[in-house]
């Protein structure tokens, strides 16, 4: 089966799509970004197989979202840390929790995440960057960009 080349796109959900749009790289980039960080831990934390968890990584060090740091030399042992492109997909993240807490969890979120320097739990919320207001289906205009 052939798989479309998303990044010839003239979109950017599309182009975002080709680097995390893989089944299992949003829960490893998630892992990495919240703590987990050598390999036998996201393998354990997600229980994937090591090959597909082998390949998420190195699509996620190809596009610059994880780094690969040795930690251990004889035998070499390294962790996987985020770099800053990888963190700022944190929000994107959240967001999808956000979304699956309220349409996939009958019973309530699995995990709550808190908002460290307030203290409060805190549920993923996507605004307009000039007025703060909600961002909503119906509140939004498509109109070409700059490279259209």
């Amino acid at each position: 089966m052939h798989k479309a080349n998303l990044a010839a796109l003239p979109c950017s959900l599309a182009r975002t799509l080709q680097i995390v749009g893989e089944w299992w790289t949003l829960l490893v980039l998630r892992d990495v970004c919240f703590g987990w960080n050598r390999f036998e831990e996201i393998h354990d934390h997600l229980g994937i197989a090591r090959n597909i968890l082998k390949a998420r990584l190195d699509t996620l060090i190809e596009h610059g979202l994880v780094e690969r740091r040795r930690y251990q030399s004889h035998p070499d042992r390294y962790e996987y840390l985020p770099t800053e492109k990888g963190r700022d997909l944190v929000p994107a993240l959240l967001a999808l929790v956000a979304w699956g807490d309220r349409w996939t969890a009958a019973d309530g979120p699995p995990i709550l995440f808190a908002h460290r320097p307030c203290g409060h739990d805190t549920v993923a919320t996507v605004i307009c960057s000039s007025c703060a207001a909600p961002l909503i289906r119906d509140d939004i205009d498509i109109r070409p960009g700059p490279l259209a």
